[in-house]
């Protein structure tokens, strides 16, 4: 039997006379339909996106988290590596080295960028000044980015007036920018190698972390002493 729905001749003559039905139309599709297709389209591709981590067992959801954390630490490793190495590079003293007044300008004017130099004047036969040579090799091998230096002060600065020893420049970029000069400033042979690191550190040659002064302060010697004393005292009552 035809097909009354297929499109031929005789069925259109058929359709004219009403012998069959018209041929049903294919349904046609509208815009809001278009739409609607690419809507749902979209929110089924980004619902996947967004269910993602929401599909994911806590072994999965613990194991990104450990990748996110290597990464991080590893960025962090990177970032120290790269610290330590130009640390590396500025390390290249650690000693007291003794220069001339030839030396002087290489040494000291021109010892190169961000460099911090600590030049010591001193004369052989004053004890403060071997005292402080002493501290500054001890503090030369602790802070190896600082160039640390020493020179006989009328070697180096002709005329330079012993009263003034010890004396100590301190230079940044060639420029100085501190100088302690005298026994009176630089506290005498009562000096501890804490409080020299402190008054560099004033400074800025060293990146100490000693922030406070550590000399004893006058008030708690005097505390210290009237509390000794009090500890001492027997008065004989015994009421």
């Amino acid at each position: 039997m035809q097909d009354p729905n297929e499109d031929t001749e005789w069925n259109d003559i058929l359709r004219r006379k009403g012998i069959i039905p018209e041929r049903k139309k294919e349904q046609e599709i509208t815009e809001d339909q278009i739409v609607n297709l690419i809507e749902s389209t979209i929110d089924e591709k980004t619902g996947h996106a967004s269910n993602d981590l929401e599909g994911k067992s806590l072994d999965e959801l613990d194991e990104l988290e450990d990748e996110e954390d290597e990464r991080v630490l590893e960025e962090y490793r990177q970032r120290r590596i790269a610290e330590m190495k130009e640390l590396a590079n500025k390390s290249k003293y650690g000693e007291v080295r003794e220069i001339s007044a030839e030396d002087y300008v290489r040494e000291v004017n021109n010892a190169g960028e961000e460099i911090w130099v600590v030049l010591h004047l001193y004369k052989s036969g004053i004890p403060l000044c071997t005292l402080i040579n002493q501290y500054l090799g001890s503090l030369a091998r602790k802070f190896p980015t600082t160039k640390f230096l020493k020179s006989i002060s009328t070697t180096c600065i002709p005329n330079w007036p012993d009263g003034n020893l010890p004396t100590i420049f301190i230079y940044h970029n060639g420029n100085m920018t501190k100088q302690i000069i005298g026994p009176l400033e630089l506290r005498g042979m009562k000096l501890t190698e804490a409080e020299l690191e402190w008054m560099l550190g004033q400074g800025e040659a060293v990146s100490t972390n000693i922030k406070e002064d550590p000399r004893p302060k006058v008030r708690d010697v005097l505390f210290t002493s009237l509390k000794n004393g009090n500890d001492n005292d027997d008065d004989g009552n015994d009421w």
